[in-house]
């Protein structure tokens, strides 16, 4: 005698839920019988064909390609069924390989920033970086936020904000002279891909931790630096974001860097 059964227990077996069994009936896939009280019945094909369909609907396969498969199957589809499969597996491990090795980078990152030296001046040669970069500036961080999203944007599968340390804004070095609200220029992610470049050189950094409120002083003490030894500005001041409200909502724990690119004095 066959089997059947009801939709809770198909439901609770392949943790699926009931409206999408509901919803798989009414689109043709599966066909349960119903009962004399109008209850659903599920057979022993019915289950082959759910298990199918989770199968496939876990590598991303179209409820379409789904049905043509179902509703005619024989060992040359089946075999090109597999075949799909097997490059739909390839490529979820390919994409799981990636997001690996970014979360691997990313926490290195942190752990870097956890190592940073704090509230000292040093001087350091920087190589040419590439980078995307906003035409807007902003001066209050919730304006920021949005302006990083849309440079997230441009590659979600790369681009990410925990965990991320290039990502910038550029402070205008006359507003960084002058008493007054933080005025940013442009917002930017560096990429070795990105249009715009930021020039190499000999720069003066410096990294506090706390609120962003502090990057007027450090700015201040960066020109103060500056001028003591010689050396002029050469562009706005880079503010890049090693940790920030992302990755901890803890004020203490988020990490601030200025950079300052100079020349000597002639």
């Amino acid at each position: 005698m066959e089997k059947f059964f009801k939709i809770g227990e198909i439901s609770k077996l392949y943790h699926i839920g009931v409206d999408s069994l509901r919803y798989y009936e009414e689109i043709g896939i599966i066909h349960p019988k119903r009962s004399e009280s109008g209850y659903r019945l599920y057979s022993i094909q019915d289950i082959w064909r759910l298990n199918v369909i989770r199968e496939l609907r876990e590598l991303n396969f179209s409820m379409d390609r789904i049905r043509k498969y179902l509703d005619c199957h024989n060992v040359g589809s089946t075999l090109e069924l597999l075949t799909e499969e097997q490059e739909a597996i390839a490529r979820k491990q390919e994409t799981l390989s990636r997001l690996q090795k970014n979360v691997v980078n990313r926490m290195q990152t942190i752990r870097t920033a956890q190592d940073r030296r704090l509230d000292t001046i040093t001087v350091e040669e920087r190589p040419l970086r590439r980078c995307f970069a906003t035409t807007q500036g902003y001066s209050d961080q919730h304006e920021m936020d949005v302006l990083i999203q849309r440079l997230l944007n441009i590659d979600k599968e790369r681009f990410y904000v925990i965990g991320n340390n290039q990502i910038g804004s550029l402070l205008s070095l006359e507003n960084a002279r002058r008493d007054g609200e933080l005025r940013y220029t442009s917002v930017f992610l560096i990429d070795e891909n990105g249009p715009e470049i930021i020039p190499g050189g000999t720069y003066l950094t410096a990294c506090y931790a706390g609120a962003y409120s502090q990057s007027r002083i450090w700015a201040q003490k960066l020109l103060n630096y500056a001028r003591e030894h010689r050396l002029r500005p050469a562009g706005d001041i880079l503010e890049l974001l090693w940790i920030d409200i992302h990755t901890s909502s803890r004020v203490e724990e988020q990490l601030t860097e200025l950079q300052l690119r100079v020349e000597p004095m002639e």
